[in-house]
């Protein structure tokens, strides 16, 4: 690999930082980790935004969450074609394997993903309706929560598109056999939240209300 380079040198002394630190405090903690495997209680399929940290948002340590992160934390519906599907082998993993107890869908607040959806389907974004755009197609799973939201004054429609890409995920998640008899057994339960960046707020999307609630 000709074309890979040193780390950075701030990411090598935070490493060394965390090693002396942290590493060194909880040693015993990480080598369990290593030697009893993982049993994390929930996982969380949250955007690959920077700004969005599940695992400080819930105070989570270290082996608590199975994480998946995608661009606006969409999941695809069950196609068993034998194709390469990296977020459902993921579900798939965390709900056969791991068995978690909690499957969490987290959106949030100027995801640019969820904007690029809702220019691509408004048309003011041609180059995302390309074949050759790989965020294009991924958007296309967002399409159906556009046709939803279209009605809205334009300055109501991201915030609720953000919100849709929630839904749309919950929604496809019960299309997997797998995911759907977990669910129905009460083995495991499914959620869905919404991040506020800015404000730090979190809401739960509450079925029997058919609204987001603040927490």
């Amino acid at each position: 690999m000709q074309h890979a380079r040193p780390l950075p040198s701030y990411l090598v002394q935070r490493y060394h930082g965390w090693k002396a630190t942290t590493w060194t405090e909880n040693r015993a903690w990480y080598r369990r980790l290593a030697d009893e495997g993982q049993r994390p209680r929930a996982m969380v399929i949250s955007c690959c935004d920077s700004r969005v940290h599940v695992t400080s948002i819930f105070g989570a340590d270290q082996g608590e969450f199975f994480i998946h992160r995608n661009i606006a934390n969409l999941v695809p519906p069950y196609a068993p074609d034998g194709h390469q599907h990296g977020t459902s082998a993921a579900v798939e993993y965390a709900v056969t394997t791991l068995k978690v107890a909690h499957l969490i869908v987290v959106g949030h607040s100027s995801c640019g993903g969820v904007k690029g959806c809702h220019d691509m389907c408004s048309g003011a974004a041609p180059a995302l309706e390309e074949k050759s755009s790989f965020v294009g197609r991924w958007m296309d799973l967002l399409r159906p929560g556009y046709e939803r939201v279209k009605g809205l004054a334009p300055e109501e429609q991201l915030r609720a598109l953000e919100r849709e890409a929630v839904l749309v995920s919950l929604e496809n998640l019960m299309t997997f056999p797998f995911v759907k008899d977990a669910v129905e057994a009460e083995e495991m339960t499914l959620h869905g939240l919404w991040n506020d960046i800015s404000a730090g707020g979190l809401e739960h999307y509450d079925s029997e209300a058919r609204a987001f609630v603040a927490l």
